[in-house]
């Protein structure tokens, strides 16, 4: 298998905890242009995954002149949509982290690019590649829930507020817990029922816990009620810090005409066979059968091997660019809501 020649586009706590690590192990990723604004982060990053000779740069337009064939966009929300353009502009494929953009007009004009250039771009939303989600959703596939028309995307922190990075950064952000992690349990959510339209949406903003420490300026808690066109609800509820027992990340809880599943306690799909009521708990944490058993494969590293055989061999996109921008459109549209009051159309 050949190498895959890559630029990394901001060094900080995502590409050192899940981007940098999963390459290395991947074994096929040569990482030839480090930039963040930062020179000495990635001067740190090249050090301990890089080639001998990857360049260094503090200006991401000078590492898109390098002859690489994808980007990772690992920087704030903020400038994830400006960089990506560029860098498929500059006839590069795009990783870029979640969520896909700050606004939804941002995330429309990103997949506009994508499919004007006929650039591969995706979005690190590596809760898809875990090995609950992977078997839950091979089973939705599969109609086993039937059609799901009730659904609940979690993301609930008791108390444990980012204290790294610009997550406190309501501008370089976009917001706290909901475009955190709330867009983590919106993706698992949608992309479960296979549903993209949005009809309305209800929002509700909280910094009832903030206000008390004035540590920080954006969220803490968010909650959406969703609409979609087919008359399907889903419940979305995100926290960084709140007075609950019921914690639960990046998690789907869904209802459907045959059966329903959740993720509270490993994932459990209850349904009635033989006139009874019962529960179907796979075991996760052994391979497939028709290998060995042992520890499942980590996320990150699906989601890079995902993105290689994309770039080098054509293959599919388990994250697909217009799925990510409505779990944006839907984010902005709570923040919206919560803002103003009202409901919002689209």
């Amino acid at each position: 298998m050949r190498k895959l020649k890559v630029g990394v586009v901001g060094c900080g706590g995502i590409a050192n905890g899940k981007h940098l690590p999963a390459m290395k192990r991947n074994g096929n990723f040569e990482i030839v242009a480090f930039c963040d604004l930062i020179e000495e982060r990635a001067q740190k990053a090249k050090a301990e995954y890089g080639t001998e000779d990857a360049k260094i740069y503090t200006d991401y337009t000078e590492l898109l002149k390098e002859d690489v064939e994808a980007v990772y966009v690992l920087t704030p929300n903020s400038s994830h949509a400006p960089i990506s353009i560029a860098a498929m502009e500059a006839g590069k494929n795009v990783m870029c982290e979640k969520p896909m953009a700050k606004t939804y007009a941002e995330a429309k004009a990103m997949v506009e690019t994508a499919e004007r250039t006929g650039k591969i771009l995706t979005i690190g939303y590596q809760s898809r590649y875990r090995a609950d989600s992977a078997y839950l959703k091979s089973a939705c596939e599969n109609g086993e829930l039937g059609e799901i028309y009730y659904a609940k995307a979690h993301a609930l922190r008791r108390r444990a507020v980012p204290t790294w990075g610009v997550f406190l950064d309501a501008e370089k952000q976009g917001g706290g817990p909901l475009i955190d992690i709330g867009t983590h349990a919106l993706d698992l959510t949608l992309w479960m029922m296979d549903n993209y339209e949005p009809e309305m949406v209800v929002g509700y903003i909280y910094r009832k816990l903030a206000d008390q420490t004035q540590t920080y300026t954006v969220e803490d808690s968010a909650f959406g009620f969703i609409r979609m066109k087919n008359g399907a609800t889903i419940v979305l509820e995100s926290s960084w810090a709140l007075n609950t027992l019921d914690t639960r990340e990046a998690q789907t809880t869904l209802c459907g005409t045959k059966a329903g599943a959740d993720m509270a306690d490993g994932l459990r799909i209850n349904r009635v066979n033989h006139s009874r009521q019962c529960v179907e708990k796979p075991d996760l944490a052994a391979g497939g059968v028709a290998f060995y058993d042992g520890i499942s494969e980590k996320p990150d590293d699906v989601e890079q091997r995902v993105f290689y055989n994309a770039v080098v061999n054509g293959g599919e996109l388990t994250v697909k660019p217009r799925q990510a921008m409505v779990v944006t459109q839907i984010l902005e549209a709570i923040y919206e809501s919560g803002r103003t009051g009202k409901a919002i159309y689209f």
